[in-house]
C-alpha cells in the first residue's frame, strides 16, 4: 500500500511517502527552495518522496491532501456572511484568489501532479481529502508507540474546527469533542505574537522565548491575566475558549487584533518589529504562556475523562509550546505523552497519508507501546561524498577528509571545548522544525559566552532567544529533571537544583541585559531564565554519529552534552544541502564546518596547502 501525502498552499507546505503504513520519506518544499515556510505546491518535496521511495505517481494507491477545502470556504463565507457588512475589504481580497485557485484546489493538484508524472492521471490513482484536524490527529497517534491513547489537537483553525479531543484505538480513530472557529487558543497566541512584535505563524516560538523574562512575581503579571481572563477571553473548566470578538480582527478583518482596543486595555501600544523589548513585553508574553499551559492541561484533563487512557498524543500548532508540554508531563495526568515532531501544517501531509492507510483503506496497525514509527524523524534528503565533493570543487573550498570517525569526533570535541562554533551536517535531514544533530551548528554548554556568540554573530538574530542541549540519553538524570526521553526536543525540563547558581536577590529588578548574561548554571549557554531547557535526547541507536561525538566531548569534559541550533541565520529555513551548508558556514562567524567526514575551514585559518602538517596539528593533537 503506496500512498503520498501532502500540505500545500497555506504555509508550510509538505510531502510525506508511506509504505505499508511504514514512514518512508518525508521533507518541507522550504528547504528545497530556500523561502522561509514556503506555501507553494512541494514539487520538490514529492520528487525527493519519489525519489527515496523508488517508486512513480502512477504506482500509488492513493494520493492523499491534508484538508478539504470546500469546507474551509464554507467557513471563510459564513463567517462573511455573519459578520458583514464587517470585513468587506477582507472579503475583496480573499474572494479572487479563492474564486481563481482554492474552490479549483483539486483539478490544480493533478494539474501539478501531471507536471511530475504524466501517466498519473491515466492510472486512475484517487485523490483524497480528510479533515484538517483527523490528519493533525492522525499524525499524532499512529507513529506514536501507543496502541490506545487519547488523541489532542490545538492549533489556528482548520475547516472550522480549532481544537479537537479525539480517542486513538488500534486503527481506528474517533472524533469525541471540538471547538470552532472563532474561538481558537491558537489564533489567541498568535494574536499575542502580533501586538508583540512578531510575524504571525512564525514568531509563536519567540513569544515563548520572551515569556519566562516576564517577573513571575510581579503585580503588572496578576493584572494583565485579570485583564485577558475577565475581557478578552472566557477559559472555560473543560480547556475550551470563548474569545470576545470586540479584540480580535483574524475573522473578517486584515490584521489579528483591533488594536486600539489592546492599547486601551493594556496601557501600551502595539510593539514595533525591531524596537526595543521592555519588561511589561516580557510580562504580558509571560502572562499569556501561563493562560495557554492553563488551557492545554484542562484539555488534556477533559481528554483523560473522556477516553480514560493511560496515554496522550499530540499535534497542531500549539503541540509545538514546549513549555506547556513540558508541564503536562510533570502534571501526571497520563503515564507518558507524545507529540509528532512535525506539529504544525507540514506534519498534516504525513497525517493525512497515515489516516487513509488505516482508516480508508482499513489496514491493520501495530504498536508496542515502546517505540514509535517516525526513525528519529531523519526523513528528509541525504547526500553522498561524490556530492560534498562537487560543491567543494564547484566553491574551491578548503576542507580535509578524515575517514576516522573517532579522530573526526576527537577534532571536533576538542574545538567545541575550546569555544568554537562548528557546523554539523550529517545524513538524512530532520522532518520538522527542529534540528535533531543532522543540521545542526554546535557549541559548548559549559561556556558562558556562547548563547551571546550564536545569536549575534552566527543566527543574526535577537539577544533574547534561548538554545536547547542535545544531551546523551543516558546523561540526561545528571544534568535535568526529566524521566521520560525527549527525542524530538518538544519538552521543557528543569536543570537540576544542584547544577544551579544562586541569583542576586533583585534579579527580576535588573535590566533586562543584566539578567539575560547572568550565569545562572554550570551549563548557561541552555539554563533559560527560569531554570529550564528544552531538551533533546540523544539515542544510540537512533543517531549513532551525533551520540558519538557527544559522548566524545563527554570523555574530554564531562559533560554529556552540547548545545544544539538549527543550522540557518534568521529568515531563512534550515540547509538542506552541503552547498546550503558551505554557503551559511561562509556568510556567519562558524569557525568550522563538518559535512560528513569531511573538516572545513576559512580562508584566515591555518594553511591547508600541506596536508601532512594538518594532519598532524589537528588532527592527531
Amino acid at each position: 500500500m503506496k500512498i503520498l501525502g501532502i500540505s500545500a498552499l497555506y504555509h508550510d507546505s509538505a510531502a510525506a511517502y508511506i509504505e505499508d503504513g511504514i514512514v518512508i520519506a518525508a521533507a518541507q518544499e522550504e528547504r528545497f527552495t530556500r523561502k522561509k515556510q514556503d506555501a507553494s505546491f512541494p514539487t520538490n518535496a514529492i520528487q525527493y518522496c519519489l525519489k527515496e521511495s523508488g517508486r512513480k505517481l502512477s504506482e500509488l494507491d492513493a494520493v492523499v491532501f491534508y484538508d478539504k477545502p470546500l469546507l474551509k470556504f464554507e467557513r471563510l463565507l459564513e463567517t462573511y456572511y455573519t459578520n458583514a457588512p464587517k470585513g468587506i475589504r477582507s472579503f475583496l481580497s480573499f474572494a479572487p484568489v479563492w474564486i481563481k485557485e482554492k474552490l479549483f484546489l483539486k483539478k490544480i493538484i493533478k494539474d501539478e501532479l501531471l507536471l511530475i508524472d504524466k501517466e498519473w492521471s491515466s492510472k486512475k490513482v484517487p485523490l483524497l481529502f480528510p479533515e484538517h484536524h483527523l490528519s493533525h490527529a492522525a499524525s499524532a497517534f499512529f507513529p506514536s508507540p501507543y496502541d490506545e491513547a487519547a488523541i489532542l489537537t490545538v492549533d489556528g483553525v482548520g475547516e472550522w474546527a480549532t481544537a479537537t479531543i479525539m480517542h486513538g484505538k488500534d486503527n481506528n480513530i474517533k472524533m469525541l469533542k471540538e471547538l470552532h472557529f472563532p474561538h481558537s487558543l491558537g489564533l489567541l497566541y498568535s494574536a499575542f505574537t502580533y501586538y508583540l512584535g512578531f510575524r504571525v505563524n512564525s514568531g509563536e516560538y519567540k513569544l515563548m522565548g520572551m515569556a519566562p523574562y516576564g517577573d513571575p512575581s510581579s503585580e503588572e503579571l496578576e493584572r494583565y491575566k485579570k485583564l485577558i481572563l475577565d475581557k478578552m477571553v472566557d477559559l472555560k473548566e473543560d480547556g475550551s475558549i470563548f474569545l470576545d470578538q470586540k479584540y480580535f480582527n483574524y475573522a473578517t478583518g486584515l490584521k489579528m487584533v483591533h488594536e486600539s482596543a489592546w492599547e486601551e486595555l493594556l496601557g501600551f501600544p502595539k510593539r514595533g518589529a525591531e524596537s526595543e523589548i521592555e519588561q511589561h513585553h516580557c510580562n504580558l508574553a509571560l502572562a499569556i504562556q501561563q493562560i495557554t499551559e492553563e488551557s492545554v492541561l484542562r484539555l488534556a484533563k477533559t481528554a483523560k475523562e473522556l477516553t480514560g487512557a493511560d496515554y496522550l498524543t499530540l499535534a497542531g500548532g500549539v503541540a509545538l509550546n514546549c513549555v506547556a508540554n513540558g508541564k503536562l508531563l510533570r502534571s501526571g495526568l497520563f503515564k507518558e505523552i507524545w507529540i509528532q515532531p512535525a506539529a504544525g501544517d507540514a506534519g498534516g501531509a504525513l497525517g493525512a497519508a497515515l489516516a487513509v492507510h488505516h482508516i480508508y483503506f482499513n489496514k491493520p496497525r501495530k504498536a508496542d507501546n515502546i517505540h514509535d514509527m517516525m526513525r528519529g524523524s531523519l526523513l528528509g534528503p541525504e547526500f553522498s561524498d561524490h556530492d560534498t565533493e562537487l560543491m567543494l570543487r564547484q566553491y574551491r573550498a578548503k576542507a580535509v577528509k578524515i575517514d576516522d570517525f573517532d579522530a573526526l569526533c576527537e577534532m571536533v570535541a576538542g574545538y567545541l571545548s575550546d569555544g568554537k562554533v562548528v557546523g554539523w551536517h550529517q545524513g538524512k535531514m530532520e522532518w520538522g522544525p527542529r534540528a535533531l544533530g543532522n543540521r545542526s551548528i554546535l557549541g559548548d554548554a559549559r561556556n558562558k559566552e556562547m548563547q551571546k556568540k550564536l545569536n549575534l554573530k552566527i543566527k543574526y538574530r535577537e539577544s533574547f532567544r534561548p538554545f536547547a542541549p542535545s544531551v546523551l540519553f543516558e546523561e540526561m538524570p545528571k544534568f535535568f529533571e526529566i524521566e521520560k526521553p525527549s527525542p524530538y526536543m518538544l519538552l521543557v525540563a528543569d536543570v537540576q537544583k544542584k547544577r544551579r547558581h544562586t541569583l542576586p536577590e533583585n534579579y527580576h529588578q535588573l535590566p533586562l541585559k543584566e539578567r539575560l548574561y547572568t550565569e545562572r548554571s554550570d551549563i548557561p549557554a541552555i539554563t533559560h531564565l527560569d531554570f529550564s531547557a528544552r531538551v533533546q535526547s540523544v539515542h544510540k541507536f537512533t543517531n549513532p554519529r551525533y551520540w558519538h561525538l557527544i559522548d566524545t566531548f563527554r570523555q574530554k569534559t564531562g559533560y554529556g552534552l552540547v548545545v544544539n541550533t538549527s543550522f540557518n541565520v534568521r529568515g531563512e529555513p534550515i540547509v538542506c544541502t552541503p552547498e546550503d551548508s558551505y554557503r551559511c558556514f561562509m556568510r556567519t562567524e562558524m569557525d568550522f564546518l563538518v559535512i560528513g567526514d569531511y573538516f572545513f575551514i576559512k580562508e584566515e585559518q591555518p594553511d591547508w596547502d600541506n596536508k601532512d602538517n594538518w594532519k598532524e596539528e589537528f588532527v592527531l593533537d
